[in-house]
């Protein structure tokens, strides 16, 4: 898997939109090659922290920023849930890598279409708060920060199974 490069100089859309694009890839690059049981190997304990877990939080975080306030579509989290925890990060299973991998795929190639089609300067109230409204692009903006982080926390859980470091 190859990460496409944002171009150098574009559009603040385009800009945005190849930002997070080459997150996500950073995401599935650092996931790349390694077994089913690799991918739900825990960080440090007492943390629940994996790539797996990493992935299926980050099929929520674009459920809920693109279709729930860009698309204004109900929640419908695949791993979240009201019973306190981190069920993401908490139960993550290498029977079921493949099916999480291709879920987050499909979530996103969802995300991408619903973004594209709203304005960056729209505004979206809160889920369950209308009085606070964000801009579209607050939320793209938002969306290249949550990734940078977690792609941290990816760069330190893929060096610590194979020891493979970079980008």
């Amino acid at each position: 898997m190859t990460r496409r490069e944002p171009d150098l100089r574009s559009d603040e859309r385009t800009a945005l939109s190849q930002w997070v694009d080459f997150h996500r890839e950073t995401l599935l690059q650092k996931c790349q090659g390694l077994s089913p049981h690799e991918l739900t190997l825990r960080s440090v304990p007492p943390s629940s922290l994996s790539l797996l877990g990493l992935v299926r939080h980050m099929t929520d975080v674009e459920r809920w920023w693109f279709l729930l306030h860009i698309g204004g579509k109900g929640p419908e989290f695949v791993y979240w849930d009201d019973e306190g925890g981190d069920p993401e990060f908490d139960h993550v299973d290498p029977d079921h890598a493949e099916r999480d991998l291709a879920t987050y795929r499909e979530t996103v190639a969802l995300c991408r279409t619903v973004a594209a089609q709203r304005s960056l300067e729209d505004v979206v109230p809160r889920h369950g708060d209308p009085e606070i409204q964000y801009s579209v692009r607050w939320i793209w903006l938002h969306m290249i920060e949550e990734y940078a982080r977690h792609n941290g926390h990816a760069d330190l859980l893929r060096e610590s199974i194979d020891g493979s470091i970079g980008d």
